[in-house]
């Protein structure tokens, strides 16, 4: 009889364990688990043009994201996303603006801000390569090319086989040719895939242009006026860009964080980050910061007269005029560009970009953007420890010790990645959902070996 009782109340401090666990650990967490099923389902099927599998099996397939459920409604391009049932969480797709997560703002006022992108000004079919799709006949001489599918293949793992390098898409631009690329089965040539924290790089991009049009200074007290009464009013667009604000943020994917928090209960994106208190002095400290960027995409957006015109100036602007088709920057449900986070292009839109980059803001003989704000890009942003510069990620402090110095590169979420090395006149990409099991320093240490001499 007592060691029933003993094993009743072992039980019941078991189930009350459980509860406790459930009402203070999980449940907070449950609508960011189902928040990012949903949004990533929503841009998987509606932007990227795949299948609920494919983007279930791969993208939303690590714990605790694979708890979600997720339900596709074609009737109204929205996904919505519950686990066990519960915290369901929708994203709603709008035209020319990707998928939103639906939070404080209501639905009809976030459908409503679907607008036509401007057509592009030319059918890329008929255009040669790296502005249009055409490619030509013959390649760069001295390239290994058998050695170089090999390494590229290998990258990719092979159908019926174990999931290990996890990698959807890889392009490899040399010469400003492309003269190669893998893709994991269901994707190809014309998928768009996220880009994450890439978006980034774009980012820092339409600053450099908006900067060019006279609208925006690196250098003076960013134009927030809810900081013009305290201590944040020491914040420049330079402080924002490098990653040194100094404002208090956590940059936690894995928990509930400022990052986290901004990316999946809050409609307004900018609203929250600006609101984030000073923790040190402007230019003090490197913290990166998702919050920061998103400042900046506000930033942008306060520049413009209309909402028509910031919305397509991203297109119109840089897209368009590098070839970038297949892009789609995502706004959050207050309309502004999330610009920490949310893009879709395809392999070879990326490579596109960074190929920009290599040509210092010249584009098949267009400059598209100053090559000084290049430079500005690069410069080592402070406290850095030569590993960032604006809105950028360096390799001046050897994290890839076989690779060339004055690479730089793209990073997202989940091993997406640009690399561009002037040196070598090389721009790599790889696209995945996952990086545990892939070297990067050896997949461009193997590339680089297939390459003439430089």
């Amino acid at each position: 009889m007592k060691r029933i009782k003993i094993s009743r109340r072992i039980l019941y401090l078991f189930f009350l364990g459980l509860v406790l666990f459930i009402v203070i650990y999980a449940w907070p967490r449950i609508p960011i688990i189902t928040g990012f099923a949903a949004k990533g389902m929503c841009s998987g099927v509606f932007v990227g043009h795949r299948s609920q599998e494919s983007v279930s099996s791969r993208e939303l397939s690590f714990f605790p994201i694979s708890l979600a459920r997720t339900t596709i409604h074609p009737e109204d391009s929205s996904v919505t996303a519950t686990v066990f049932g519960l915290a369901k969480r929708k994203a709603v797709y709008r035209r020319g603006l990707g998928c939103t997560l639906l939070t404080d703002i209501p639905e009809e006022k976030v459908k409503a801000q679907a607008i036509p992108l401007p057509p592009p000004p030319f059918d890329p079919d008929t255009i040669a390569w790296p502005l249009g799709s055409l490619l030509p006949n013959t390649l760069p001489a001295g390239v290994n090319y058998e050695e170089l599918n090999r390494v590229l293949h290998a990258a990719i793992d092979a159908p019926g086989s174990e999931q290990v390098k996890k990698t959807l898409a890889v392009a490899i631009v040399y010469n400003n040719m492309l003269i190669g690329e893998a893709y994991a089965p269901g994707i190809d040539k014309n998928t768009p895939l996220p880009g994450w924290s890439m978006t980034k790089s774009i980012l820092s991009t339409l600053v450099g242009m908006r900067v060019a049009d006279h609208k925006l200074s690196i250098h003076e007290p960013a134009p927030v006026p809810e900081w013009k009464n305290d201590d944040r009013s020491n914040i420049t667009l330079s402080s924002l860009l490098h990653m040194t604000s100094g404002l208090k943020w956590d940059e936690n994917y894995f928990d509930i964080s400022d990052a986290t928090k901004m990316l999946y209960v809050y409609g307004d994106m900018y609203r929250y980050a600006i609101s984030r208190p000073v923790a040190y002095p402007p230019d003090s400290v490197w913290y990166y910061s998702s919050g920061t960027s998103n400042i900046l995409s506000g930033i942008i957006r306060n520049t413009f007269g209309n909402n028509r015109a910031y919305l397509t100036y991203p297109y119109v602007r840089l897209f368009y005029r590098t070839g970038m088709l297949h892009t789609t920057l995502e706004t959050d449900a207050s309309g502004t560009f999330v610009g920490s986070s949310y893009s879709y292009a395809t392999a070879r839109d990326w490579a596109r970009f960074g190929l920009l980059y290599l040509h210092r803001g010249i584009f098949a003989g267009d400059t598209v953007l100053s090559p000084g704000w290049v430079s500005y890009t690069l410069r080592e942003a402070p406290h850095s420890n030569g590993a960032y510069g604006a809105q950028w990620w360096l390799n001046h402090n050897n994290k890839l010790p076989d690779v060339p110095a004055d690479t730089y590169f793209c990073d997202g979420f989940q091993g997406q990645r640009i690399f561009v090395i002037p040196s070598r006149n090389l721009v790599v990409v790889r696209l995945g959902w996952s990086m545990k099991n892939f070297n990067f320093n050896k997949f461009l240490k193997e590339i680089i070996s297939t390459l003439p001499e430089g």
